[in-house]
């Protein structure tokens, strides 16, 4: 049985993700999505636009010095345009190591991802680690 249009597409940012792909990331997402991250740190908050989005990921990136990885482990779909993903994640910064799991739970439309609200599984650790 194949995958679910929606997996497919939540996978297909994760590899754009991990490769540093932006155009292809770009193409996934609306004009006007918003990825709302946990948390009271440096990253925290939500991303509206895809450049407010994309500017996101760079900063990950940038203040982990190249250390953030994510592992996608699992995607579920309802077929009412909704996906969550389970991924593990690590990285490194100001002498502080995080190894945690978390997901993302996809608002899609069509064949666009509209809105992405991410979750932590200890949201004390990530605070902690984004401060």
């Amino acid at each position: 049985m194949a995958e679910h249009p929606n997996a497919q597409l939540v996978r297909k940012g994760y590899e754009a993700f991990v490769r540093g792909d932006t155009d292809t990331l770009r193409g996934l997402m609306a004009a006007d999505a918003t990825h709302h991250m946990p948390g009271t740190g440096i990253l925290s908050g939500d991303f509206k636009g895809q450049d407010a989005i994309l500017d996101m990921y760079r900063r990950l990136g940038e203040e982990t010095d190249g250390t953030f990885r994510v592992e996608l482990r699992q995607v579920l779909v309802d077929g009412r345009g909704h996906a969550v993903s389970l991924h593990h994640v690590t990285a490194d910064r100001r002498g502080k190591h995080l190894d945690e799991d978390g997901g993302i739970v996809f608002r899609i439309v069509g064949d666009k991802i509209t809105d992405l609200d991410e979750c932590v599984a200890d949201l004390d650790v990530a605070n902690d680690f984004w401060s």
